[in-house]
């Protein structure tokens, strides 16, 4: 999306937030948090939020209270207000992206995908605060396992334009940084993986799967292929891998 036509898109989430209907809802959580009864309206609120540094305490009040009521009642007027509160960290991380994907329209589409669905996993006994370094993490960390998907093996292969580059504040971000960036979590993923199979929690047919798929993007019919064995058997590997992970991760 163009700069002015999510200009556009940000005054009309504005607007939307003043109408009645979603005063209420500021209203129903003043009940609950009296913290918020110093604001007047949402637009208050973004104001708020917006001063200062993200490592404020009060800001987790104000978001501890949003997060609460969202999980009890799923109110998409919540999930606006946290759009508009969030804004500016979103289109920080849609400017200084670019290399990942140099279709503007796709990469904010994605930004804020990503984004609703971080805000809708928030576990506040899990992440009481910080709130605000969370989402942001777990926006850019989602968005990234998102492109990474796509990128694949070819992920350090695709010729960029340095134009697409440069970020919010005129820096570049070049190529070769993007590329580490990606190898260095690929490779402590694949790291963790294997901690995994040493333990004896995954075999090494499930531990080659997860690896090729799921870290390196390979299609699961290719890995097949490269193993020797069905498609069938390889999706057979990374389900009992993935489930016996999932199982020592609740256990702990």
């Amino acid at each position: 999306m163009r700069c002015a036509s999510r200009k556009n898109q940000y005054e009309e989430i504005v607007r939307e937030l003043r109408n009645g209907k979603h005063q209420k809802v500021l209203g129903d959580l003043q009940q609950s948090e009296p913290f918020l009864l110093q604001f007047g309206n949402w637009v208050d609120v973004i104001t708020y939020m917006r001063k200062g540094t993200s490592e404020d305490p009060a800001k987790d009040v104000v978001l501890r209270a949003i997060f609460r009521a969202h999980a009890e009642t799923q109110d998409p007027g919540l999930r606006t207000a946290l759009l508009a509160i969030f804004w500016p960290g979103l289109e920080s991380i849609h400017a200084r992206k670019r290399a990942w994907d140099a279709d503007d329209d796709a990469r904010w589409s994605n930004v804020t995908w990503t984004f609703l669905q971080v805000v809708q996993r928030v576990n506040l006994q899990k992440r009481p605060d910080r709130l605000v370094q969370k989402v942001i993490n777990d926006t850019l960390h989602g968005l990234h396992v998102a492109y990474r998907r796509e990128w694949g093996r070819a992920a350090f292969e695709t010729p960029m334009d340095p134009d697409c580059l440069a970020d919010a504040a005129g820096a570049a971000e070049a190529p070769e940084i993007v590329a580490v960036e990606l190898r260095d979590e690929q490779e402590a993923q694949a790291a963790g993986l294997r901690q995994h199979l040493e333990a004896g929690r995954i075999t090494e047919g499930g531990f080659h799967a997860l690896v090729s798929t799921r870290v390196y993007g390979k299609p699961l019919r290719e890995c097949a292929e490269e193993r020797g064995i069905s498609f069938q058997a390889a999706k057979q590997r990374r389900l009992r891998a993935e489930a016996a992970i999932r199982r020592h991760r609740e256990a702990n």
